[in-house]
């Protein structure tokens, strides 16, 4: 299945004239403003616990697959923070997923926060902070992610037979009936009980309480893309304290980790990167050249009881009634940083990240990206419109290429979101949202085409950045290997 390639639509009316052919409609500028009449310029107040953002740009947490064994940072993480800071970004909302306990990390090499670890992580911030003031730059907002990654776990041992680092450890909340395939659960996996989320809850409260303690300005509770805290909103299967077929049994946990956050480090602000919607996970469809097959849904049970944000009688549709439901709730508890995103890496990655070119564990576009692209932000807009005091950052934008400006610019504007948040696009081009609003054309060499390296890397157990386009890892030996572990898949 193939569709033109962005950097082929050659102008803004060539991606409104594809947009139209595909039936969507999304706000599109034809000219860039710069600073300080751009959208983009505006500062964003971010609530009392905060100082206010300079601009409208946010950069999302990546992770790099770069730290040590023991869970601080390498040089490699180092760099990717100080390219933050030298960014021009305002927001970093986490710089990186953080672990709050080691049997919740999703790799090996991840980074924690545990006493052990915060005194480093506090470095990466200063050199982040340091990096911005060198290149003066306003100071950015510094936040970190706090995460545990609960059925994608991994233990730090060898590698494992696919020549991704460590073995699955998965932690589950609920028996799923296609994802327990995936992640070799079987009857004898015991499902965490509710004294071990007792005791993750506390794990959680701790970790902020250092982050407070090394000056970040406030964490997220990492509710997406399939790990522990976003699978526990939909565990409807599970009995006990921690879950159930009401929404408010669901959504008893955050309220109990944001509780406890507060209680450990009082005046701490505190945001949610939040799966607004799901879908089931898809599988590559058959193809007898070898080639990945575009993804197609697997068979789930219906109703289909194991997701959030969709109709639980026909599962690829979005349900927001929820999602928009617990946002409120947030709001009403003063967190009002909602990171908007959906769906997960592991088993629907259209969804969680338009790209042209899949990852090696994925499969083919089943669709145009744009209407990927289009879907993230309509859902950052209703979002927006249902929980106008929520400071909304979104997502999607990479896959945009030479036109994230152009929509970026008109988005904000018009209201659909509070902040742009950038992913992939930054371990390319990590300067873009200096370039755009000091009025600059973008540098097209460097902008990210969704190769998808900065996945497929990890997937086969080697740090993860941008081979084709940062030339600092286009001259790392893992390049080479890369293109070995690939030729050998």
């Amino acid at each position: 299945m193939e569709f033109p390639k962005v950097a082929s639509l050659r102008s803004v009316a060539g991606l409104r004239g594809r947009l139209r052919e595909l039936g969507l409609e999304l706000p599109c500028d034809e000219t860039i403003l710069s600073a300080p009449a751009s959208p983009l310029a505006s500062e964003l107040g971010l609530g009392d616990d905060l100082p206010a953002a300079a601009n409208r740009f946010a950069i999302h947490p990546m992770e790099g697959w770069d730290g040590h064994d023991d869970g601080t940072p390498s040089e490699l993480t180092r760099r990717r923070w100080e390219n933050f800071g030298r960014s021009g970004a305002a927001l970093i909302w986490g710089g990186e997923a953080a672990a709050v306990r080691a049997d919740g990390r999703a790799n090996p090499n991840q980074l924690m926060m545990i006493d052990a670890t915060a005194a480093a992580l506090g470095d990466l911030r200063r050199a982040l902070l340091a990096a911005a003031s060198a290149a003066a730059l306003p100071r950015p907002v510094v936040g970190l992610q706090l995460t545990h990654s609960g059925r994608w776990a991994r233990a730090a041992t060898a590698e494992s037979g696919n020549g991704a680092k460590g073995r699955p450890a998965p932690l589950v909340a609920y028996r799923h009936p296609v994802l327990d395939r995936r992640t070799g659960i079987d009857s004898d996996t015991a499902v965490l009980s509710d004294g071990d989320i007792d005791a993750l809850i506390q794990a959680f409260a701790r970790a902020a309480y250092l982050a407070q303690q090394e000056g970040f300005d406030f964490v997220d509770i990492k509710h997406c893309h399939g790990y522990l805290l976003h699978e526990l909103l939909s565990a409807r299967t599970r009995s006990g304290r921690w879950g159930g077929p009401t929404f408010g049994e669901r959504h008893h946990l955050t309220r109990a980790i944001i509780a406890a956050v507060r209680q450990a480090a009082p005046g701490l602000a505190i945001g949610v990167r939040l799966s607004v919607f799901d879908t089931v996970p898809h599988r590559p469809s058959a193809n007898d050249d070898g080639i990945l097959g575009p993804g197609v849904p697997e068979d789930v049970p219906l109703p289909y009881r194991f997701g959030f944000g969709l109709d639980a009688e026909a599962p690829t549709r979005i349900d927001l009634r929820e999602p928009i439901a617990l946002i409120r709730e947030l709001v009403g508890q003063k967190v009002r940083l909602i990171n908007v995103t959906a769906g997960s890496p592991y088993y629907c990655p259209h969804i969680q990240r338009p790209a042209a070119f899949p990852p090696s564990d994925g499969y083919a576009p089943p669709e145009d990206p744009l209407a990927g692209v289009v879907r993230l932000l309509r859902a950052a807009r209703a979002i927006k419109e249902s929980a106008p005091e929520a400071i909304v950052v979104s997502t999607g934008w990479s896959y945009l290429q030479d036109y994230l400006p152009h929509v970026a610019q008109a988005c904000v504007r018009a209201g659909w979101c509070d902040a742009v948040g950038l992913g992939r696009m930054v371990l390319s081009y990590p300067e873009l949202p200096t370039d755009v609003l000091a009025g600059r054309g973008l540098a097209r060499k460097r902008i990210c085409r969704t190769f998808s390296d900065c996945t497929t890397a990890p997937r086969r157990g080697l740090i993860s950045g941008c081979y084709p386009l940062d030339p600092h890892y286009r001259k790392l030996p893992e390049r080479d290997e890369l293109e070995r572990r690939r030729k050998l898949s």
